[in-house]
């Protein structure tokens, strides 16, 4: 599809301006000296979507300008959505439904009755944000039994006079992909002024909402790298077939022929480790890696993970030393300022 068409169809779209954008692209040269120089490690660009601003940044900016937008369309006074107890998502929302005029009321999942108000939690306080909890089942998957809580906060809302917007957990619906169709032309746009031709983009994968919008911005743009997501999470063939769906929701609404399968959708399950926002040994030595050669902060339960398959790629040899990747950093950093990351980390605070 023609760029300027894509363009032109995205803009046509309800949104509302939430982000700083265009973000940076960032040339890790130190880095990649760490890794070995240029006869080991390829060129690693760094996409700094965690510097969109919005409530301390992160990719979910993107999306929240196209939910937002419908939002207010619809009249709504109130957004809602659900997360783990440190989700950026649910920062993030509550962040936008600020910029917005909006209440926000978030239902976050928790291995603990009593959370401590640190980290992405404490910031959704300060944002206003009424929470509800919800006792999560399953480590794997950060899950609980949120879909009666949220209905009951819908119900309370309106008995107040009050209209309710859900947003899906990770902002994944076919509005929601919108963000990162536009994203993907901001990034294509800028490697083709660079002219570079990266081979792969990495990318942490949670609740697909990114992984959809990228898949369809690349078939739509032509990219020339190949995406590959690195799961945070379990629950994949649940998980793919919601990519599946909501890219191909987000096709019909830029008004686009076309669609993508579940055989477009990879993401390696390799990295997840014990479950979501357990750190690994990995993501954990990932995280000091790019500090200490960029002073780039990745966090321990998405882009550290992700981060750290690219570097165990590099150190295996499976990436051509002559290539460029991209990794599109997601943000997250809020989650470095929590007990759990701090007792994990702790030991390595002195070497």
């Amino acid at each position: 599809m023609p760029l300027a068409a894509l363009a032109a169809a995205i803009a046509a779209q309800p949104r509302v301006r939430l982000a700083a954008l265009p973000t940076p692209l960032h040339d890790a040269t130190r880095l990649r000296d760490a890794l070995g120089g240029p006869t080991v490690c390829p060129r690693i660009l760094i996409k700094r979507d965690d510097l969109t601003a919005l409530g301390l940044g992160g990719n979910k900016a993107r999306k929240l300008e196209f939910l937002v937008a419908d939002a207010l369309a619809q009249g709504a006074t109130t957004l809602v959505t659900t997360g783990a107890t440190q989700s950026n998502h649910a920062r993030m929302t509550a962040a936008a439904a600020c910029m917005a005029g909006l209440r926000s009321v978030l239902v976050l999942t928790t291995p603990s009755a009593d959370p401590a108000p640190e980290g992405n939690l404490l910031l959704d306080r300060l944002f206003g944000a009424t929470v509800h909890y919800v006792q999560a089942t399953d480590a794997m998957l950060a899950v609980g039994d949120d879909e009666a809580v949220v209905a009951r906060v819908v119900d309370a809302e309106r008995a107040a006079g009050r209209q309710a917007y859900v947003i899906p957990v990770g902002g994944s619906s076919g509005i929601g992909t919108l963000g990162y169709v536009a994203g993907t032309l901001e990034l294509v746009e800028r490697l083709a002024a660079m002219d570079v031709r990266p081979s792969r983009l990495y990318y942490a994968s949670g609740s697909r909402g990114t992984q959809a919008g990228l898949a369809l911005g690349a078939r739509l743009t032509g990219a020339p790298y190949a995406l590959y997501g690195v799961a945070v999470s379990a629950g994949e063939p649940e998980k793919v077939e919601r990519a599946r769906r909501i890219a191909n929701d987000a096709a019909e609404r830029l008004g686009v022929p076309d669609r993508l399968t579940r055989e477009d959708l990879f993401t390696d399950q390799g990295f997840i480790g014990e479950g979501y926002g357990i750190p690994t040994e990995a993501a954990l030595e990932a995280i000091a890696l790019l500090a200490r050669t960029e002073a780039i902060l990745l966090d321990p339960t998405y882009t550290a993970k992700a981060f750290a398959a690219l570097v165990g790629h590099v150190r295996a040899g499976t990436l051509d030393p002559s290539d460029t990747v991209v990794f599109l950093h997601t943000g997250g950093a809020p989650a470095l300022f929590t007990d759990r990351f701090v007792r994990a980390f702790g030991p390595r605070l002195a070497t």
